[in-house]
């Protein structure tokens, strides 16, 4: 009896416990209610954990996203996607230049022709007497140092206050008469027994270059600007950051982003010269990387740590838990020799426990669970308004979504299927932006069907583009026409994306002589027109993509197998040896206009970017002039140009750029500090290129959503 009065009874227990917990257990709308200290804190969340929180060495977008809060760079972009100062208030670019004079010339007399052509950009001109010196070269790739004799002419020097990207164009007519000719050059280098001249050919502009044109960019530092650990930030830390860089003992990712540099000089505590090899536009773009602090992380710092580590055995602890016999060996030499020979930045605890000089500072990691950073109260700009950011690490983009709704993360990147059901919740601030990246069809230029350009076209006239956005990704996506992000002003909108149109792509390839044959598919000179399209396994949006392809090229003739691979046979097997008929990958570009790497005809060889194959002289040498020229009208046009030259031969089908759409709770403002203490509230607005954290410094979360006039 008992028993079944229990079991009647318990039931109704946990019922009403159930009932009443929904008046003590935070509502989403109400999760502050018990946790005032909830909204001093942004938490973020990521699929994955950071790998190394060291600007100069970071390569995954976790430990970007870390780094980007504990560092400042000299610069970085604003709303307008425009430079601006961060710790550098000021910067200059001018050019220095030289050219040798041949024998007999009057060089005064060179120097006021020169003077009277350029006009008012030369600031400073003088002519070198003729000198003898002795350079070191290496002839070949590991071999031992050469001295070589170079007696150099007298030499004519220009100091120019803007970078003139046509300089020695300009000059042409002086240079013809006044400047040592090839054959003279020749003449003046002596080398030793047993060097001949075609050991030489190739070293000749390294002794005694005919021409030289070097960028000079001179950084004006911001004062008062401190680390995290009181330190003050000076010149010193720009000229260590450079050096470890360029360290091949730190194999910094960025070294090819300063390998044109020639030199990196302290003026003053708080100006730098950066001097670089040859006309470079791009270059400046990489002082937006965060910089170091040297009195952490210099020679000295580096031994006092190793050996510290040494004598407490931690890194017999470390390397213990390696498996790689290569790391094991290492440790046992950091163990047992001279631990600076050894023991590098790489090495250094200050890559989980970074100290910058940006707004946040680090408290704590925890792998694969949250990195903690505080607000740094001492920031140049004035501190965040939120007291901590935390980012946690969550796999599963579900388990995000449950996390972002019950209020224990601040934003969530919304799926493209879920856009539309975040816009219609008052809750949330969803933020829709268009992607800095793009997805493609790529051909192999190198194959014989792919070489005619009406093939290519023909193809991409035969793929519904917008049928694609609107049901693959649910209208999240704009068709895009060529090789930059739209939000930049490198991307010409004025050139149009390839129509959908199967019947004129019919017409195109009856031109190109592939006719249908009896299957239904095309043919020429006893060729079927048929191919195989690849791409990487993992990526469901390819793999519809493909789908979709394969159907709609088969209506137009063309027989197309569909492979997918494992990303590392994907790109070790096929794309990186180019052995490939066709491809559906994507890249995800920056703000840049430099497109050497993807376009340019000189990287076209395996285990480079341009793996398509594409030449074309005129695309060469507009993409050589955009790298020669620093005037961003000039930039503007040349690029737009070059958009549309790239477009016109159509060595991709360009598809889309993704749409992303960030969530946020509605609660989420900007704050504005007026004159007298008042404080304002503003809505979150996305910049130019559809950020909307460019000023997360500023936000604050309130305990009730504001309500703004339209």
């Amino acid at each position: 009896m008992w028993t079944r009065r229990w079991m009647v009874f318990i039931p109704l227990v946990v019922v009403a416990i159930l009932l009443q917990s929904y008046h003590w257990v935070p509502t989403y709308a109400r999760q502050t209610a018990g946790n005032p200290e909830r909204l001093v804190r942004y938490i973020d969340a990521g699929i994955g954990d950071a790998a190394i929180l060291n600007p100069i060495l970071n390569a995954d977008s976790a430990s970007a996203n870390i780094v980007a809060r504990c560092f400042d760079g000299l610069l970085d972009y604003d709303e307008e996607l425009h430079l601006r100062g961060r710790l550098a208030t000021a910067w200059q670019i001018s050019e220095e230049a030289a050219f040798p004079l041949a024998d007999g010339v009057d060089g005064e007399q060179v120097a006021r022709r020169v003077r009277a052509l350029l006009g008012a950009v030369v600031t400073a001109v003088a002519v070198e007497p003729p000198r003898q010196g002795v350079v070191e070269v290496r002839l070949a790739e590991g071999a031992a140092p050469v001295a070589i004799t170079v007696d150099s002419p007298a030499t004519l020097h220009l100091e120019l206050s803007e970078v003139v990207g046509d300089l020695f164009d300009q000059l042409a007519e002086v240079m013809a008469t006044a400047r040592l000719a090839e054959g003279a050059r020749r003449t003046r280098i002596r080398a030793p027994a047993g060097v001949t001249e075609a050991d030489l050919a190739p070293h000749l502009d390294e002794l005694l270059p005919l021409a030289v044109e070097r960028p000079v960019i001179d950084f004006t530092l911001r004062r008062g600007v401190r680390f995290h650990d009181g330190q003050p930030f000076t010149a010193a830390d720009v000229l260590f950051t450079y050096q470890a860089i360029m360290d091949p003992a730190n194999v910094s990712p960025r070294t090819s982003d300063f390998e044109p540099i020639a030199a990196v000089e302290v003026v003053e505590p708080y100006r730098v010269r950066v001097v670089y090899k040859r006309l470079f536009s791009p270059a400046i773009t990489a002082w937006t990387m965060g910089i170091l602090p040297e009195h952490l992380l210099n020679r000295q710092a580096l031994a006092q740590e190793a050996a510290a580590k040494r004598l407490t055995g931690e890194l017999s602890v470390i390397f213990s838990r390696s498996s790689s016999a290569s790391w094991q060996e290492r440790a046992a030499k950091m163990l047992t020799g001279e631990p600076l020979a050894h023991f590098g930045m790489r090495d250094a605890d200050f890559n989980r426990h970074p100290i910058g000089t940006g707004p946040f500072r680090f408290v704590s990691w925890s792998s694969d669970e949250e990195i903690v950073l505080a607000r740094f109260d001492d920031y140049w700009e004035g501190p965040p308004e939120y007291r901590d950011y935390v980012y946690r690490i969550l796999p599963d983009v579900f388990i995000q979504e449950l996390e972002f709704r019950a209020g224990t993360i601040d934003s969530y990147g919304a799926e493209p299927h879920q856009v539309a059901r975040y816009k219609k919740d008052a809750r949330y601030q969803p933020f829709s932006r268009l992607g800095t990246g793009y997805t493609y069809l790529g051909y192999n230029l190198r194959q014989p069907m792919f070489q005619d350009v009406r093939v290519r076209r023909a193809l991409g006239m035969a793929v519904d583009v917008e049928q694609i956005i609107r049901y693959l990704l649910y209208g999240e996506g704009e068709q895009v026409s060529g090789p930059y992000p739209r939000t930049t002003p490198w991307y010409d909108p004025e050139v149009g994306s390839l129509p959908f149109d199967p019947a004129a792509a019919g017409r195109l390839l009856d031109e190109a002589g592939w006719r249908v044959g009896e299957d239904g598919i095309r043919a020429k000179d006893g060729q079927r027109l048929a191919f195989t399209l690849i791409t990487n396994h993992g990526n469901a949006q390819r793999k519809a993509i493909g789908t979709i392809v394969q159907d709609q090229w088969r209506k137009i003739g063309v027989d197309c197998a569909f492979q997918l691979f494992e990303w590392a046979v994907f790109l070790k097997d096929f794309i990186n040896p180019g052995r490939f008929d066709a491809c559906i990958l994507g890249w995800s570009m920056g703000n840049d206009f430099d497109l050497y790497q993807l376009w340019h005809s000189s990287q076209t060889h395996p285990q480079q970017l341009n793996f398509v194959g594409y030449a074309n002289p005129e695309a060469d040498a507009l993409i050589e002039q955009l790298r020669r020229t620093y005037d961003e009208p000039t930039q503007t046009r040349l690029a737009r140009r070059l958009h549309a030259r790239i477009a016109a031969d159509a060595p991709y089908t360009f598809l889309f750029a993704p749409r992303g759409t960030t969530v946020l709770d509605r609660r989420i403002v900007v704050v504005r500090r007026l004159a007298g203490g008042r404080e304002q509230y503003e809505p979150i607005r996305p910049t130019k290129s559809g950020e909307i954290g460019f000023y997360f410094n500023r936000w604050r979360k309130l305990a009730e959503a504001p309500v703004f006039a339209e």
